[in-house]
């Protein structure tokens, strides 16, 4: 064998902080070692906008050290762009972002990515969706690589009760890339000792996964973009419902219903249904043919759950105190059967989310008292809760308090929600009816209700002065134009939590700004100012 003809492999993984990065290159490193062949890695580290990042770049070379003779390669310390035989990666922006530096290569590279993704700061900072479209990096990444394989490896390792190292190991394993037997693989898992059977089950799923994966590029670019609607769309749905409502809104309306009797009962989802059926109606009177595919209805079976779900504090006791939360817990921690697990939370209701449950006389009394704390320069009433949901007394005292829902619906939050809700709603039913387009664009500002405290009221108060200003207010030469104003509007609204782009939007179109509204002033005194000393003459 001339050593010369042999290249070494080469290998760039690339791993956000605390996703064991680092024991999977000891994992590969050990592996090739007990195959009998040469290796070497070596650490790079990084920052990503995210949280701390470091790639690891290993080089193994493709003949056995017993058919060398003696001789040793010499192995590279750094990967050179565009030289990868292969790179993986467990989050897709940072595949994206190697690829952009001119990591991988079409001729040469196999990407192995997880569609994974960990919001960057500048993505979380939008009041709206902020996420990235992952189409245009599945393109690029496709684009500049041999062949990808592409697949959500964070989810598979939820499911496996692992760490995504094992899942990024496995897939390693499954693309063949390296000279080393199945076997090799599950021994060094096996010598890490504990949580090694998870590992394996990890390892195990994504070597079957990339083993059999075919036409990735296409599969995955399918299945990311149409997850939605890949799930049977009538799944859940009463006979009546499958009757009333088309196909293309059954998926979210069974969802929809499903999260109202969830969140409240049978009588809830009935009121969301009805709600729904008025939007339906006249979408079908202002759309006969069906050209937008009831576009409408579906995004109103959509943000109408959400709305109509609102948290309150029955709501949050309830999600606490969840087995499904319980089980989450435990994968995330990695708690095996033998060990003890303690989960405390942390609660501070104020007098708002005590008042919520209450009659409007009583709710109305209570956050006067409150108002009248703050305008006296004191801090809003709040009661500092820690409970230990692990014990007996925690977590009956959150099941208590979930089962409260009852009181939700005789309660001051409860009335106003929903007279907000009609508001919307006849706001969209009267605006289908002028126009299929105007009508669309007032459902699609449900986009603006989301949060809670103050978030969620700054959403409401900017859904209903559009409502009252730009749906029906001022003055605009045809629907399409006021339309148009709408959109506008909530965009400036989602891009800006401040609300300047909002007020100029608004104004631009010949509505009044938002209200300011008054704030209490709190003078603290300093503690480090000295006191002044007056001598008298």
């Amino acid at each position: 064998m001339n050593m010369h003809q042999q290249k070494p492999i080469t290998f760039l993984i690339c791993a956000l902080g605390g996703e064991g990065g680092g024991v999977l290159t000891e994992w590969l490193v050990d592996i090739a070692r007990a195959s009998g062949y040469a290796a070497q890695s070596t650490s790079i580290p990084g920052v990503a906008q995210r949280t701390g990042a470091t790639t690891y770049y290993l080089e193994v070379f493709p003949v056995p050290l017993a058919e060398l003779d003696g001789r040793r390669p010499v192995f590279s310390l750094n990967p050179v762009p565009g030289a990868l035989d292969g790179l993986i990666s467990s989050e897709l922006l940072e595949t994206a972002r190697q690829v952009g530096n001119g990591m991988a290569s079409p001729q040469r590279t196999l990407v192995i990515s997880s569609t994974s993704r960990t919001l960057t700061t500048a993505e979380r900072m939008v009041p709206g969706d902020g996420r990235t479209d992952p189409a245009p990096l599945l393109q690029a990444i496709g684009a500049q690589s041999r062949a990808t394989q592409v697949f959500d490896m964070g989810q598979m390792a939820k499911d496996c009760g692992t760490v995504v190292s094992a899942v990024m190991l496995g897939a390693i394993a499954g693309s063949g890339l390296l000279p080393f037997a199945r076997q090799a693989y599950e021994d060094a898992i096996r010598h890490g000792g504990k949580g090694a059977e998870a590992s394996l089950r990890g390892f195990d799923r994504a070597f079957a996964q990339v083993s059999a994966q075919q036409a990735q590029t296409a599969l995955v670019v399918d299945l990311l973009l149409n997850e939605e609607l890949s799930a049977p769309a009538s799944h859940g749905l009463e006979a009546d419902l499958i009757r009333i409502f088309p196909p293309q809104v059954h998926d979210m309306l069974a969802l929809g219903h499903a999260r109202m009797i969830e969140y409240q009962d049978e009588d809830y989802a009935d009121l969301y249904v009805q709600r729904l059926q008025q939007v339906l109606r006249a979408e079908q009177l202002a759309d006969p043919s069906a050209a937008h595919v009831y576009a409408t209805t579906r995004e109103m079976a959509r943000w109408l759950a959400l709305w109509m779900a609102f948290d309150d504090i029955v709501r949050v006791a309830a999600l606490k105190s969840s087995v499904s939360r319980w089980q989450r817990v435990h994968g995330e921690v990695k708690a095996e059967s033998g060990d003890l697990l303690q989960v405390y939370d942390h609660f501070k209701p104020g007098a708002p989310e005590f008042a919520a449950l209450l009659p409007a006389g009583l709710a109305s009394r209570v956050t006067r008292w409150d108002r009248q704390r703050v305008a006296g320069g004191k801090a809003p009433w709040a009661l500092a809760l820690k409970i230990g949901t692990h014990s007996v007394f925690g977590m009956l005292s959150l099941r208590f308090l979930a089962s409260l829902k009852w009181l939700r619906v005789r309660g001051s939050r409860y009335a106003a929600e929903q007279a907000l809700i009609e508001q919307w709603l006849a706001g969209v039913v009267r605006g289908t009816e002028q126009d299929w387009q105007l009508g669309h664009e007032i459902a699609l500002c449900g986009r603006l209700i989301k949060g809670y405290g103050s978030t969620n009221e700054r959403g409401k108060d900017n859904l209903m002065h559009v409502l009252e200003h730009l749906a029906t207010g001022a003055s605009f030469t045809s629907n399409k134009s006021r339309a148009a104003a709408i959109a506008q509007a909530r965009e400036a609204a989602l891009a800006d939590e401040a609300g300047k782009a909002l007020d100029q939007t608004l104004v631009q179109h010949g509505a009044p700004a938002r209200p300011v509204k008054a704030q209490p002033i709190r003078w603290m005194d300093n503690p480090h100012r000295k006191p002044r000393v007056v001598k008298a003459s």
